[in-house]
């Protein structure tokens, strides 16, 4: 019967540990401004594609699921690195692999750092991610990559994210 007693109340202090969420401290809150559902546009009003940003995994991760225009899709993972205290984001798409990380500036914006790697021809180069939250409440995302051949940074993607239905 104390045997019995024991496993009750280990198991009850078990569930009551297993249903804190552990990521849900400030650093793990800096990239909220991102979540939503998204139309993106370029900075000249085409429309670019759809992305839908939502957290999951104990509020853990961010999973950016990607859709454009042309049917392309994509899928990022962005989390918060204990060990570091950087933001990292994994991109994985029929078109590429990128690895940045890093962490909100001086102005709010959260800035990434890393490389993209191209699946048609194996090129890796240096790659920079900035997600800029505006005051009309759309949020701008620039990408650029470093061409090698020019020895200069040029762009690679500019999208003006706005919520669907706001």
């Amino acid at each position: 019967m104390i045997t019995l007693r024991c496993l009750i109340v280990l198991l009850a202090g078990w569930a009551g540990t297993a249903a804190a969420a552990p990521c849900e401290s400030p650093e793990y809150r800096q990239f909220d401004f991102w979540m939503g559902e998204w139309e993106v546009h370029t900075p000249d009003g085409q429309a670019a594609g759809e992305n839908h940003i939502s957290r999951e995994e104990g509020l853990c991760v961010l999973v950016e699921r990607w859709r454009s225009v042309q049917g392309g899709t994509g899928q990022s993972y962005n989390f918060l690195e204990p060990d570091t205290g950087k933001w990292r984001q994994l991109w994985v798409s029929q078109g590429a692999i990128i690895d940045i990380s890093g962490g909100l500036t001086d102005t709010g914006a959260m800035r990434l750092e890393g490389s993209i790697h191209y699946h048609s021809n194996g090129r890796k180069t240096a790659f920079v991610g900035e997600w800029t939250p505006n005051e009309d409440g759309t949020v701008t995302q620039a990408f650029t990559e470093f061409d090698e051949t020019t020895d200069t940074w040029k762009p690679w993607f500019t999208g003006i994210y706005s919520r669907k239905g706001g």
